[in-house]
């Protein structure tokens, strides 16, 4: 019996927490050593992976704990083994060796209880996390393009983990945690390259996380939008894990019960984190959550992440007996895109509209900006398109003077950073298939091919097809073969038809993610041969959907109008004309400029008989009139569009100055700054007066999950452009002496933690508010972050750190800093942290200000407040007396029952 066939008759249990168990040993550095890495140069404490090779028992009877506790499922100990994350330890040359040790642990402890028990087989999950990186972000405030690590990079040290795990002898890959899909999406990709190498196959399983209430991944995609995302990819079940506690997670997991034609999963915390970083949720109190998700069918998986153990696991075997089995939906037929939110296209859909001017062959302004490398500036054409009504972006970067893949990956990255562009699925468009692969490398979501054809054959032709599906797109199939390029109704429909029955037939592309392209051609052109074209697009289009069902249409609109260019009049409406036909026959989306589309009804009835004569060519003598009428309006004002005012920039000063920071618009900062300065006294109380405001509200809207990470991070970017522009004048008032930056920040992740996802957006914030940051990086000893501060002379310290040790590793460094005779603020971050634990555990051991930051966008206001030279002291005061009164509210708790009396209080809750 395997996963899949048990799954559709009951519900599997997956083991819990493996880092909860391993805490409870409470190992030092010599015991995650070992006697094999004694002398190992980097301190290894914190390295759970490396236990299957220096602590092989404890990894072992931890396994055997979580199945007497009733797990079906056992995950390996490789959370982090692939080199990307180990390379933090120096452990590069052992993942091979942590991989399979791990697999043949867990291997040997699932088949000596199978052996126990035949009618109750025990599987084994090899686990993989998402690494320490994100492909999606950049970690330099300085280069949005900048990538840390690479889609390549993910692949090579993926596969090299995915092989050792199934060389090993797991039954399933679990890819966990994920917080940027686009990691993932390397990661299913590897596995596939391991899987084919191997000649063995494994079944894939997908546990997504979400950053905060707004549902989003960190890298800011919805629940619907990662599904689409992964939405190619051959898997057994998807889900979530870690975030929240059971109740916490169920909104979500209704969204992914609703919307998944796999399997579901769930492993939740126990509960949110408490104020000293632990779990309180008790397996009790857990299980009736859980037992909503059974009593809905919402999961077909559970099991259990931080916080949990096998007691928690222990809760679930009663709860599932004899419920009725979650069932998969079927798999949608639509047309499922996404950027940061999902685009759903289906026959009854509206008209979808492609944006064109990101395409240097068609946009001067476009390739100018793109050749001097204004990249910010290029970034405006497509932020513009999409206000103007577009759904999807194209870009093309395609010209003979430009290096097509480099740029194309640049400006990609650019468009991740903007959340208002990269909310909208991307086309990428070229006639260069390593530009387009290079391409479908830099997109979290999922794209649209632009495009491939039967001209290079059929071998090519499927060649790029299972790429494209392998990387996880939909693909726009232009109407050419080998003979060239479909100019009849006849040639359309064939050509079209044979592309269909290979893709569908012969590699199972599904239908739905194909988009037919039939070749929309100049009209009026002055030739007879091409008065039809817009007539055989149109049949062209009815023929596709009666006869290649799912399919969809696109076409790159402005073709059409070629013979007008320079007269913009008509040219709209030629376009209106030609889609108002189009779409009543099936078409479904169109490379179109969004802001030039007349309404159909609007247009000048005169106008409109001429240009419905050359669109459905219904006289011979249609192109002559048309040239005639066409010289008539090209400059009348009707034709003229009127700029719209933003509302918003009628605000007050300080108005549109939070306006401009919240929505990240840089555009009129130097106009509004100007202002500015005419009425504040000196340039820092602009920055500490309505910019901080901004900076301020960014951080409530953060918190309420109004706002998410790569809004926030762009936001971030403006206030940095805001604070280039004050500048000089910061220069002018400065006192002599004074430093140019808002101050120097020293940022660490504790020893023992490798985790610095959330230190480096701290970096990357504060940077922008024009701190000098020094960042220490993962893993760093007391000592070094010590002596940095005092060497570098830093206004403050921060430290992050995710896992519940860091807690204890960060007292420690508080104690150590107040032994150096140090008073400089001291603030704390990260996961597990919180504002009790601070008072209570951190600040006591020093005498300087202590601070507890929530999060990154809350860091900005904090630091200012610390550095302020009129508003410290009070500040310093007041979270002195509010740590204070945490202390003494700790202190005046109940005293605890004893044991014996908390078992007689417990509730009955069956």
């Amino acid at each position: 019996m395997n996963l899949r066939t048990i799954l559709e008759n009951r519900i599997l249990i997956l083991d819990g927490a493996m880092g909860t168990m391993i805490q409870r040993h409470k190992l030092n550095e010599a015991d995650y050593r070992g006697t094999r890495f004694a002398n190992c140069e980097i301190l290894q404490k914190g390295n759970n992976d490396l236990l299957v090779l220096t602590q092989p028992d404890i990894i072992y009877g931890i396994h055997n704990q979580y199945l007497e506790a009733g797990a079906d499922i056992i995950e390996t100990n490789t959370f982090n083994a692939q080199r990307i994350s180990m390379e933090d330890y120096g452990m590069c040359d052992l993942v091979r060796e942590i991989n399979i040790e791990a697999a043949k642990l867990a291997r040997k402890a699932a088949d000596e209880f199978t052996a126990k028990n035949l009618a109750k087989p025990r599987f084994v999950a090899g686990a993989v996390g998402p690494t320490n990186k994100t492909a999606s972000m950049s970690p330099d405030v300085n280069n949005p393009a900048f990538r840390a690590v690479s889609f390549d990079d993910l692949v090579a040290a993926y596969k090299e983990q995915i092989l050792a795990l199934i060389e090993g002898g797991v039954d399933a890959l679990l890819i966990e945690t994920i917080f940027d899909t686009l990691n993932a999406k390397a990661a299913i990709f590897a596995a596939e390259e391991a899987m084919s190498e191997l000649g063995k196959r494994v079944e894939i399983m997908l546990s997504a996380t979400v950053a905060d209430t707004s549902g989003r991944t960190l890298s800011g995609q919805t629940i619907r939008a990662f599904l689409a995302s992964i939405g190619h990819a051959n898997i057994l079940s998807v889900g979530l894990n870690c975030s929240f506690g059971a109740k916490d997670l169920k909104p979500y997991l209704h969204e992914i019960n609703e919307h998944s034609p796999w399997f579901v999963s769930a492993y939740p915390n126990a509960g949110l984190p408490n104020q000293f970083g632990e779990y309180d949720e008790t397996p009790e109190t857990m299980a009736i959550q859980v037992k909503e998700y059974f009593d809905e069918k919402l999961v077909n998986i559970i099991g259990g992440c931080c916080g949990t153990s096998p007691d928690h696991i222990a809760t679930y075997s009663a709860l599932i007996e004899n419920k009725e089995v979650r069932k998969p939906g079927l798999a949608s037929k639509k047309l499922e895109l996404s950027g940061l939110e999902e685009l759903e296209i289906e026959d009854s859909s509206l008209f979808v509209n492609i944006g064109e001017r990101c395409n240097v062959a068609g946009s001067r302004m476009f390739l100018r900006l793109i050749n001097e490398k204004k990249y910010e500036e290029a970034l405006s054409i497509a932020r513009k398109q999409v206000e103007d009504g577009a759904q999807v972006i194209d870009i093309n970067m395609d010209d003979a003077m430009l290096e097509s893949k480099e740029e194309m990956v640049t400006f990609l990255n650019y468009v991740a950073a903007e959340p208002e562009i990269s909310r909208v699925p991307i086309m990428i468009d070229s006639s260069k298939w390593e530009v387009i692969e290079a391409g479908l490398k830099c997109v979290q979501g999922k794209c649209i091919v632009n495009s491939i054809s039967l001209k290079e054959g059929e071998e090519e032709f499927l060649y790029k097809a299972r790429k494209i599906r392998a990387y996880g797109a939909a693909v726009v199939v232009m109407a050419f073969d080998e003979q060239g390029q479909a100019d009849s109704f006849d040639r359309k429909t064939q050509i079209c038809s044979r592309a269909y029955h290979l893709l569908v037939d012969k590699i199972g592309f599904p239908p739905q993610d194909i988009i037919f392209d039939p070749n929309v051609l100049a009209i009026a052109t002055g030739i007879e041969e091409h008065n039809n074209y817009g007539v055989d697009f149109i049949n062209a289009t009815r023929w596709i959907k009666q006869n290649l069902p799912y399919a969809k249409i696109s076409g790159g609109v402005s073709n059409l109008s070629f013979s007008f260019r320079g007269n913009n009049v008509v040219r709209e409406a030629i376009h209106s004309v030609f889609l108002y036909y189009a779409i009543k026959e099936g078409m479904d989306m169109g490379i179109v400029n969004a802001g030039m589309l007349q309404i159909y009804q609007d247009i000048e009835p005169e106008l409109l008989e001429h240009v419905e004569d050359i669109v459905l060519n219904r006289r011979p003598d249609a192109t002559e009139r048309m040239i005639e009428l066409a010289e008539k309006v090209k400059n009348q004002a009707s034709g003229e569009k009127v700029e719209k005012v933003d509302e918003w920039r009628s605000r007050t000063l300080q108005g549109r100055l939070e306006h401009a920071l919240i929505k990240g618009i840089s555009e009129f900062l130097e106009e509004d700054l100007s202002e500015a300065l005419t009425q504040f006294d000196t340039a820092i109380e602009i920055i500490e007066g309505p910019l901080m405001s901004g900076m301020n509200i960014v951080g409530e809207l953060f918190g309420e999950g109004k706002m998410f990470l790569p809004q926030v991070v762009k936001t971030a970017r403006t206030m940095k452009k805001a604070v280039a522009i004050l500048q000089p004048e910061i220069e002018k008032q400065k006192v002599p002496g004074q430093s140019s930056s808002a101050g120097k920040f020293l940022i660490a992740t504790v020893k023992g933690d490798v985790h610095d996802i959330g230190k480096n957006i701290v970096a990357v914030v504060l940077a922008c508010n024009n701190f000098e940051v020094i960042d220490l990086g993962v893993m760093t000893p007391t000592e070094k972050i010590i002596q940095t501060a005092i060497d570098e002379k830093v206004d403050m310290v921060g430290l992050s750190g995710l896992i519940t040790p860091s807690l204890e590793e960060m007292a420690h460094v508080a104690t150590e800093m107040q032994k150096a005779g140090l008073s400089i603020p001291l603030l704390i971050g990260g996961a597990t942290t919180s504002k009790v634990h601070t008072a209570v555990k951190i600040a006591p051991n020093y005498g300087g200000p202590v601070v507890y930051v929530k999060d990154a966008s809350v860091n900005t206001h904090v630091v200012a407040q610390l550095m302020s030279k009129t508003q410290h002291v009070a500040y310093e005061a007041g979270i002195a007396a509010e740590y204070q009164a945490l202390r003494e509210k700790q202190t005046k708790k109940a005293d605890l029952l004893s044991l014996d009396e908390a078992k007689k209080r417990k509730p009955n809750l069956f």
